[in-house]
């Protein structure tokens, strides 16, 4: 039997790897699902089953990962002074931004001139780092505190705005920075709520610490996990506060459960992050004991999740660039001045969804013996400073 500590981690580890490889599944479909470039996954007047359930399982994502984040910061720290923590989040959540706007903005769009800049995900966990960089001295109760009210109050925002104001549209609003004749800059993650969904992780790795009692730990996390769930389904019901755009009766059942469940992501809602975060939670709750090749499998991928992100947009994309010169398209069409799907050029191009995931499988397997290789270069050569970086 392992020990607590790599019970611990290892729990961590395969949330982190199942949930990056989930995210590598949208990725592709963004790239290579044909109804990418001509309507949204989640809108219930147009969506199939298979598509919006692939989409709705993908938008675990990003909060499971922000939230991982926080939980890792903590352990990191029982490591270093609150000092010595500070810096390390502070440097590394400015190498994210710099990743995100030049190697992963090059990497979505393969444009050497930059025409389109967008700050996502890893931007947004970059920022969030900076902010938790100050966040840690407080005490853990204004922690707590802190992320408790964003996350429950900020859908209170969601009727101000403020025109062009680039501050606001950063902190709670997605919408294009600038516009040019040339270039475009989009803001996809606002900071509010993600830097909560971030601390929050934070406080809860104070439940990994080694005098916690697992099988406390295991309640907790269920009770609050299945908690989130049913409050989500309350407040939706409800339908008055908590996503951005209420559900409504589309006449038949099946879009109307299509737009009871489609959550509000950017920012992410209310309802979107009790759902999420709540389903985190439960795995965690019960996935430490778990054991086996599969476990492994994703646990690899956990353990090397910046590395994976970074390289399967690209080959992701490279890919996309060899079918479009081989269909007719042309590879210079994935040369892309947008986000694929908001490339009007590529209406036409792509495959069903069952191709997708082929894709999907492809490009997972390709990259585990990279991964793999990585990981083991890390767990050797734990002395080497930039690797935590990696």
């Amino acid at each position: 039997m392992t020990s607590l500590a790599k019970n611990r981690i290892a729990s961590l580890d395969v949330l982190k790897g199942l949930v990056i490889v989930i995210m590598a599944l949208d990725h592709v479909r963004d790239y290579f699902h044909y109804s990418s470039y001509f309507f949204d996954p989640t809108d219930p007047a147009l969506t199939t089953f298979p598509l919006f359930l692939t989409r709705f399982l993908t938008n675990f994502c990003a909060p499971a990962f922000s939230f991982l984040a926080g939980v890792s910061a903590f352990i990191v720290g029982r490591r270093k002074t609150p000092a010595q923590l500070s810096a390390f989040l502070f440097k590394r959540g400015l190498w994210l931004v710099f990743v995100e706007l030049v190697i992963m903005d090059f990497g979505w769009c393969f444009d050497i001139t930059f025409k389109s800049v967008h700050f996502q995900v890893i931007w947004s966990l970059g920022i969030s780092m900076i902010i938790l960089a100050g966040l840690i001295h407080l005490p853990k109760k204004l922690i707590l505190l802190f992320s408790c009210l964003l996350i429950f109050g900020h859908n209170l925002l969601d009727n101000i705005h403020f025109g062009n104001n680039i501050l606001w549209i950063f902190l709670h609003e997605r919408k294009v920075l600038l516009t040019t004749p040339d270039h475009i800059l989009r803001a996809g993650y606002p900071i509010i709520p993600w830097v909560a969904v971030m601390s929050l992780g934070y406080w809860f790795g104070s439940f990994y610490d080694k005098t916690y009692d697992p099988s406390k730990r295991r309640k907790l996390f269920n009770i609050i996990g299945i908690a989130a769930i049913l409050f989500f389904a309350v407040l939706r019901g409800v339908n008055i506060y908590g996503n951005l755009v209420p559900w409504g009766d589309y006449g038949n059942l099946q879009q109307t459960i299509y737009s009871f469940f489609n959550l509000s992501k950017y920012p992410p809602s209310l309802s979107f992050l009790l759902v999420t975060l709540g389903g985190t939670l439960l795995f965690l709750a019960n996935t430490e004991k778990l054991k086996g090749s599969v476990v492994n499998f994703f646990s690899v991928f956990g353990r090397v999740p910046f590395f994976f992100y970074i390289i399967h947009i690209y080959l992701i994309h490279f890919l996309a660039l060899i079918v479009a010169e081989l269909t007719g398209f042309g590879w210079q069409k994935m040369v892309l001045p947008a986000l694929p799907f908001r490339v009007e050029a590529l209406k036409g191009f792509g495959y069903n969804l069952g191709v997708v995931y082929l894709i999907w499988f492809l490009v997972v397997v390709a990259l585990y013996p990279m991964c793999k290789a990585f990981d083991t270069y890390k767990q050797n050569n734990k002395d080497k400073w930039w690797l935590s970086y990696l």
